[in-house]
């Protein structure tokens, strides 16, 4: 049997996050993507910037919501800016996701992890309102 995190990497149809973080300098790269992604087909779902701390992010943020076989454009839309970011797998372990099983690009950010939810109980989605998945 195949593990979920094998599974998220293998499934073209797997629940996938990308966080784009930004800094002040940043801002206007970060919402010019934000843009860009909104008019992607491809992406599922597009949050809101953040101005601050949120779940386990620090800084100033917003999330996109795609599939799998969209992970490839999507990393290289990003990497395209030179914003930093956090790709993952959206799988039943918050903590995986947002750690081992998770891809940055550039700087990384330390995340409190302490606010993730435990393995088995990956309420994301739920918890943030959004259904996309």
């Amino acid at each position: 049997m195949m593990k979920e995190d094998e599974a998220c990497m293998t499934n073209a149809d797997a629940p996938y996050h990308a966080h784009i973080y930004c800094d002040d300098g940043e801002r206007p790269a970060a919402i010019a993507l934000r843009d860009a992604f909104g008019r992607d087909p491809a992406i599922l779902f597009v949050g809101a910037l953040t101005d601050g701390a949120a779940g386990p992010h620090p800084i100033a943020q917003y999330e996109v919501h795609f599939l799998a076989s969209h992970r490839p454009a999507v990393v290289a839309a990003i990497e395209a800016t030179g914003l930093r970011a956090l790709v993952h797998p959206l799988t039943d372990d918050d903590l995986a996701d947002h750690t081992s099983l998770a891809h940055w690009i550039g700087e990384p950010v330390e995340l409190d992890v302490t606010v993730l939810d435990p393995p088995g109980v990956n309420q994301g989605i739920p918890r943030f309102g959004v259904s996309d998945f």
